[in-house]
């Protein structure tokens, strides 16, 4: 259940990056979480890139939960 959750949840902390970065998903910062999680170059199928952001995006939840903000 809490894996769920944290998906879920995730998935809102991806819509609230979306939405502070203005959805300039081809700008300076998008860029540089791109390089700087995948490098030179990206996971080999679509479905593992959706899993590495989904991933990315439970991180987050649990940073800002550990944090106190979320």
């Amino acid at each position: 259940m809490r894996t769920l959750i944290d998906t879920i949840m995730g998935l809102y902390e991806l819509a609230r990056l979306a939405w502070i970065t203005r959805f300039r998903f081809r700008g300076p910062y998008w860029r540089w979480r791109m390089h700087t999680a995948f490098g030179c170059g990206y996971p080999e199928s679509k479905i593992e890139l959706i899993r590495s952001v989904l991933a990315y995006g439970r991180w987050v939840h649990r940073m800002r939960r550990e944090m106190g903000r979320g």
